[in-house]
């Protein structure tokens, strides 16, 4: 059963030319230090919502969302979530996943289901750095890049996101993922943002000027490349 910890009843921001609702998730295989949603990562209580409370509201608001956000935490831990979309995409919604990356098998099978029309996948940092950046010291990577390769390889609408944390991210992190996204459509390198559930209260934004820098670097291999949540 799905542990859904909230949901925001409507979003300009979440589903790229949409208006949506969006659906959190409780629980993650990653320990970021930057992570904005900690609290949802690690709780352990059940959600307050079921999964037929929010096919009713999304119902109720039918004619007036485009789509639905899934995120978390980590969407792919739940076998549910197939059923989940499955539901929602029967109810004429497009359906967006938030995704770190590390349950290919899941993400091959959504997109040949046509359960999932957008993908959103976080790139912590290098792949030498991963571990650091994930707070997981001993993540495998080999799904990270099979994840990628299925996202650059295939049909769905997709996008890479950073968040753009100065501590895990510096020239030589950024040409290494350059590389590792070379032949992607779609880049954002995220404004990192200090909130009460980040675990690590020591760690710092990058400015603009220096962004910029990192966006030409990484144009050179990506189509389209830009900065979100950027003063």
């Amino acid at each position: 059963m799905l542990n859904i910890i909230g949901l925001q009843k409507t979003t300009l921001l979440d589903y790229p030319g949409h208006v949506a609702a969006t659906v959190f998730l409780a629980g993650c295989n990653m320990r970021c230090p930057f992570c904005h949603n900690m609290n949802i990562v690690t709780s352990q209580e059940r959600g307050s919502y079921t999964d037929e409370d929010i096919l009713k509201f999304l119902s109720k608001r039918s004619g007036v969302l485009d789509g639905v956000c899934i995120t978390g935490g980590e969407p792919t831990l739940y076998d549910e979530l197939p059923a989940f979309l499955r539901l929602i995409k029967g109810m004429g919604l497009l359906t967006k996943l938030d995704t770190n990356g590390t349950n290919p098998k899941m993400l091959k099978f959504l997109i040949d289901e046509c359960l999932v029309d957008y993908i959103a996948m976080d790139i912590k940092s290098s792949l030498s750095e991963y571990g650091k950046a994930c707070g997981v010291e001993d993540i495998k990577l080999a799904p990270i890049k099979e994840s990628i390769d299925i996202l650059i390889g295939g049909n769905c609408e997709y996008e890479f996101r950073t968040t753009a944390v100065k501590e895990f991210l510096d020239p030589g992190t950024v040409k290494d993922i350059s590389v590792l996204l070379k032949g992607a459509k779609r880049y954002y390198l995220q404004g990192f943002v200090m909130s009460e559930f980040v675990p690590d209260k020591t760690l710092n934004a990058i400015d603009r000027e220096e962004l910029l820098m990192y966006r030409q670097e990484l144009s050179s291999s990506i189509e389209c490349v830009e900065l979100r949540g950027i003063q």
